[in-house]
């Protein structure tokens, strides 16, 4: 996917929370201290401020819209609030540069026009449908295309692929039958080959992530006064690349308690039997064929930056547990590797053009501002914001970023992420920001140097990237990205 780059629980529960904080009895006050002077605040982004300008200037439906479309292009992932942030900018910058346009997180009438045809073309395809759950009460967006199959439980509905390896079930409970932390504690139970990989627990809502060897499911409940309602969403780990969009398509669009929804009905004789639902909430995601017209994708082990004459650099990491790494559909040879351990260099045949960008002489400062181009198993590379931090960076990567390239917002080159994790605390399929260690750009350098290898562009380059980012020219996250996106690629294992 090209955008789902952020932990998916945390962005709906930023949406969803609601009520101030519990306030208790303060204790004395202490005597008055001298404040800390106040550290000086970055200048506002002229570019952003403009597209926040524009973007807030169209009405409430319009900037909702314009989020639900960039969710199913693939190029956000938070809620639909239609409040603009840097995520909304972002995405848009994400966007236009997948599109070939200037990356201003500005949308222009026709690139609406656009991205809204885009998006229903996804929407159509899947066959979504925001339709109210009488067996719950909820309303609820379904994906019929990929769930087909309807039938009743109790106190909800359940639609499920052809072959069962992907179940949504909606469930609801009548006030004083069971209460939010019966069901946080029952989802959150340790069972033998099953991980929480996710859990939050507010007063009027719970969500909770888990995946097995084979599975993955989302799980989200909510109190009001007429009881608790809520979904689960289950599916093969295979299917990650088309359910994961899904999933938060499925949870922008739940309401648990809609003023106009019907009350939730009991099923009757006439329903037959209903299915019996699994003991732990989750449901089941048994080996099958895949669905028809869902192709799983294998997620790159790795991703490298290409050097030019078929050469590509890596973290060594990545190829641990790769005796046969491939690019492009070409086997790959590693030819060597630095004596630390961390980069390693492979060349394979058939691989055009490709050059790094232009190495960063100095050192990051903690807190600037960054962005890690990782690949992906279709289409461009993704663009993920990041932040320098002690010794790494700060950001929400995935499965495959190991060796991508993490450049300053000038488009120079900071170093390579050195290690991504062998069992990542992945979020219905997304990983949350997170902190990686990164192969700094003097070893990058160095080790280029060892291999006769130009370092990046050169220093003219370099000075000119410099000047670029003195003067405000590529500070934007799809800028700085733009001449860098064609020398990544991804780095597969052949099984």
């Amino acid at each position: 996917m090209r955008a789902f780059r952020t932990g998916l629980p945390a962005l709906l529960a930023a949406g969803l929370a609601t009520g101030a904080l519990a306030q208790g009895t303060l204790p004395p006050a202490a005597p008055a201290r001298p404040k800390p002077a106040a550290a000086p605040q970055p200048a506002p982004d002229p570019a952003f401020e403009a597209a926040r300008t524009a973007f807030e200037a169209l009405p409430e439906a319009e900037r909702r819209g314009l989020q639900d479309a960039l969710v199913w292009t693939g190029d956000y992932n938070g809620v639909t609030t239609g409040a603009f942030g840097k995520r909304s900018f972002e995405g848009i910058q994400t966007y236009q540069t997948r599109t070939g346009a200037a990356p201003t997180g500005l949308l222009t009438p026709p690139e609406r026009a656009a991205l809204k045809r885009e998006a229903e073309e996804a929407r159509r395809a899947a066959r979504f449908k925001v339709q109210p759950d009488p067996a719950s009460g909820v309303v609820v967006g379904v994906p019929e295309a990929l769930l087909p199959k309807k039938s009743a439980i109790p106190g909800g509905t359940r639609w499920q692929s052809a072959d069962g390896r992907v179940t949504l079930d909606t469930k609801s409970f009548p006030q004083g039958e069971t209460s939010l932390d019966a069901l946080f504690e029952r989802a959150i139970a340790a069972m033998p080959g099953r991980k929480v990989t996710y859990k939050l627990k507010k007063p009027d809502f719970i969500v909770i992530t888990a995946e097995t060897a084979g599975g993955r499911s989302y799980i989200r409940y909510a109190e009001g006064p007429q009881g608790i309602r809520g979904f689960t969403l289950g599916y093969d780990r295979t299917l990650a690349d088309t359910v994961d969009r899904l999933v938060i398509a499925v949870a922008n669009n739940f309401s648990p308690f809609p003023e106009d929804a019907p009350a939730p009905i009991a099923p009757t004789a006439a329903t037959g039997p209903a299915p019996r639902a699994p003991a732990s909430g989750l449901a089941a995601a048994p080996a099958a064929p895949p669905l028809p017209g869902v192709q799983a994708e294998a997620r790159p082990a790795a991703t490298g930056l290409l050097l030019g004459g078929g050469r590509v650099l890596t973290a060594a990491s990545a190829l641990e547990s790769c005796a046969a790494p491939r690019i492009g559909g070409a086997a790959a040879r590693i030819e060597r590797r630095d004596a630390a351990g961390t980069l390693a260099l492979l060349s394979a045949e058939g691989l055009a053009g490709g050059a790094p960008p232009p190495l960063r002489a100095e050192a990051v400062s903690e807190g600037e501002a960054l962005l890690v181009l990782g690949a992906q198993a279709k289409g461009r590379p993704s663009v993920a914001p990041a932040t320098a931090a002690v010794e790494g960076v700060y950001a929400p990567l995935q499965p495959g970023a190991a060796g991508a390239p993490v450049l300053d917002r000038s488009g120079r080159l900071v170093g390579l992420v050195a290690r991504f994790p062998t069992a990542p605390r992945l979020i219905a399929g997304v990983m949350p920001p997170t902190r990686y260690a990164v192969v700094p750009g003097k070893a990058v350098a160095a080790f280029l140097g060892e291999s006769g290898l130009p370092a990046g562009a050169g220093k003219d380059a370099a000075k000119d990237a410099g000047k670029d980012l003195a003067k405000g020219a590529a500070t934007t996250l799809g800028g700085a990205a733009a001449p860098v996106l064609d020398a990544v690629v991804a780095i597969t294992c052949a099984r």
